[in-house]
This record gives structure tokens, sequence and C-alpha cells, in this order.
């Protein structure tokens, strides 16, 4: 894929999709540029997660019109697997347990399945030690199985870690601050910045400010009845804390 520094690395256009036959997402436009971090933030229901479903191309969400553009090209074709190798990653909301997996192997496939190669235990091991003191987690964690019995900031922990192997250059974050406490929003916040700083894109989603306090976004965007009703900067977070969304569902009216 060819990328100049015009070229957002997503550019979403019009985009309409339909989960079982109900149109959600109905004509959302949205850009980020490379090295940018933007938030979407709305009620349950606004389609959020149904957005970061489409862009990872998730076969239950159904593109019924508009396109999906990354670093320039369109990926409305492009398996799921591709997507990620292409270095698109999503953090789920509720991330599945895979008992009898442990954790060292899940990661061990996960970058090969990215890189397309085995990466040598020499390489791998260090990684894994420099990422794992990045979350402040302990080694056994590896040992463990796959969520098997985590708690909610473990699963958030591990997805971190496994976003900090992987290096994306878009990460999709779907309501990463979901049920954590202050110690786990901070961690999970540390690693996105980390990925921030080397110039990477994030699209953070979520329904509270909270995590904004700790990852200062671009570019703020409110997603109502499936499309961007307004965007602007860090102070839009700040008054959506203040007076809530109805003021913006009023005007949309």
């Amino acid at each position: 894929m060819s990328e100049t520094d015009e070229t957002p690395i997503l550019d979403v256009r019009d985009l309409r999709v339909a989960v079982d036959g109900k149109e959600i997402l109905q004509g959302l436009t949205l850009a980020i540029a490379p090295g940018e971090t933007h938030a979407i933030m709305g009620r349950n229901g606004s389609g959020k997660s149904t957005l970061s479903a489409a862009i990872m191309g998730h076969p239950r969400y159904e593109v019924t019109g508009g396109d999906i553009r990354y670093r320039g090209e369109s990926i409305l074709d492009m398996p799921v697997h591709e997507r990620a190798r292409a270095g698109i990653f999503l953090s789920f909301q509720y991330p599945v347990a895979l008992p009898g997996v442990s954790v060292s192997n899940f990661l061990r496939q996960a970058v090969k399945a990215v890189r397309g190669d085995q990466v040598p235990t020499k390489q791998f091991r260090p990684l894994v030690k420099e990422n794992l003191q990045r979350l402040d987690i302990p080694q056994s964690f590896m040992t463990r199985y796959v969520n098997d019995g985590f708690s909610g900031g473990e699963k958030k922990r591990l997805e971190m870690l496994q976003m900090l192997m992987l290096q994306p250059a878009l990460a999709i974050l779907d309501e990463t601050d979901s049920g954590l406490d202050i110690d786990a929003l901070k961690v999970v916040s540390d690693a996105i910045n980390l990925l921030r700083g080397e110039g990477r894109s994030q699209l953070l989603i979520t329904h509270y400010q909270r995590i904004l306090r700790y990852v200062k976004p671009d570019h703020v965007h409110v997603l109502l009845g499936g499309r961007i009703v307004r965007s602007g900067g860090p102070e839009l977070a700040d008054e959506l804390e203040k007076h809530g969304y109805e003021w913006l569902e009023t005007e949309a009216a």
C-alpha cells in the first residue's frame, strides 16, 4: 500500500453498515492522519462498536454503502487476518477466554501471524520481558491460559501487551477503559501513549471522559444515531462531561 504525508491512515467515507438487516451506521465519515489520536464518544447503541467491527472486517457487519480506506486503498474486500497483517489492531470490549492456550503461545502465534514468520526465541523473550515491565505484569502471567479466570484489569493488560508486541500502525480501542479501576486505567493509558509517541495512530471508543484525562486526543467526535454529529478538540469531551448528550441530540433532531 502506498502512503504519503497527506494520505489519512484511516479514511471512512459515508459508511453505512447493517447488522442482521438493520442499518446501524447511516453515513459516517471520519479521517485519521498518521500519528493522530481520535476519540469517539456516544451513548450505548449509537454505533461505536459497529464502527470498530466494520473497520476490522467482522463478517456479521455488512457494509451497505460507502468505503473504508487504509493508507489510501479500500479494504472492504480484505479478510480480517490481512487487515491485521497490514497493521490494524482491535482491542475488544469483552475479550474472550481461551482455556488451554497459554499467554506465551498466544502472543508468539499472534506475532507470527502478523509478521508472516516465526520470531526467534532470542528476540521474542527480551521483547516480552520489556513489555511486561512496561505494563507492570509479572512474568508468571505468561504461563496462564488466555483470559481464563482473569480479572477485568488483567484482560485489558493482556490486550495492551498484545498491542505493544504487534506495534500496529492503527490501534482501535473499543471501550478499553470499561470496568477498570484507576490503577489499571493508568497502565492501559500508558501503553496507548507509548505507541502514540512512536507516531502511530489510535481510535479510542469510549462512553466516558476519564481515559481522555490520561490520553489526550487530537480530535473528539460524538456519534449519535449512526452518524458523527459533532467534532472538536479535547474540550468537546469536557462539554459532554458537563452537559451529557441531550444537548447534541436536540441539535441533531
